[in-house]
């Protein structure tokens, strides 16, 4: 089985698993036994609908993605010191982008970069971007190198754009940067997909040193109650809840396989 064909297939489980089509397979299938099971199938159908509503409630959302962030914490000054490289991991693309004319960077790609290129510019760390694209079109790591260096101002100097997914983004930067003596990696990604990224690069060797950026639940913030918007459902926090189970299952997946 090729990398493109294995890529489609784990998304499309991916797909399966998570909200919202894990949730209307559920409600779906549940109807379809409400005449033979009629009890049974509201118990599903019920159970989709309450599932929806906890996993969009703002309370839920954050109290998921708090789970893969508590014991992360903002970059450390000793990492810095102790750092060889960066390494921007993608996380996505915003495709045929009519106002460019081009492919360019999705939102999640963007803020690692910002606080990539931020790092580069505190420690002089030479910056690798890994990503692929197993579509058409650039890769995410040549569309991340393109913004960062005329639009940042950053130099790049390795680009991974092989990757498919964060096992391979570590796999196939380790492969660059092992041979050049570089084991210590300052490693760039949303603070929620660091327990995934940490153990993907530490299972290839690499001494993963977390440069975690956008936090969903920042460190200094502190609990000042609840708020009746908490238990209100929104679009936002139904998408929190997908990242933290896509995580989640993810790192459960990494620890069986890898």
């Amino acid at each position: 089985m090729d990398q493109h064909t294995t890529w489609l297939l784990s998304n499309l489980l991916a797909a399966a698993l998570l909200p919202p089509l894990s949730l209307i397979l559920l409600s779906a299938f549940g109807w379809i036994l409400l005449k033979r099971h009629p009890r049974l199938g509201k118990s599903l159908i019920t159970a989709s609908f309450t599932l929806l509503y906890l996993l969009a409630s703002p309370l839920v959302a954050d109290h998921l993605l708090g789970l893969l962030e508590k014991d992360i914490k903002p970059l450390q000054a000793e990492d810095m010191r102790r750092a060889e490289a960066i390494v921007i991991l993608a996380g996505g693309a915003y495709r045929d982008a009519p106002e460019y004319g081009q492919d360019s960077a999705g939102v999640l790609t963007l803020a690692r970069l910002q606080y990539g290129a931020h790092l580069h510019r505190v420690t002089g760390l030479p910056i690798l971007v890994t990503g692929g694209n197993p579509e058409e079109g650039l890769a995410e790591a040549q569309i991340m190198r393109q913004t960062l260096e005329e639009y940042f101002g950053v130099r790049v100097k390795w680009v991974e754009a092989r990757a498919f997914n964060t096992a391979q983004n570590a796999r196939f930067s380790a492969e660059i940067l092992m041979p050049a003596g570089i084991k210590k990696v300052l490693v760039v990604s949303h603070a929620w997909h660091m327990p995934r990224a940490r153990y993907a690069f530490e299972k290839v060797g690499m001494h993963f040193l977390p440069a975690p950026t956008r936090f969903a639940n920042p460190p200094q913030q502190h609990d000042t109650g609840y708020s009746p918007l908490d238990f209100i459902p929104n679009a936002r926090a139904l998408e929190k809840s997908y990242f933290a189970l896509h995580e989640l299952i993810g790192l459960v997946w990494y620890r069986l396989t890898l």
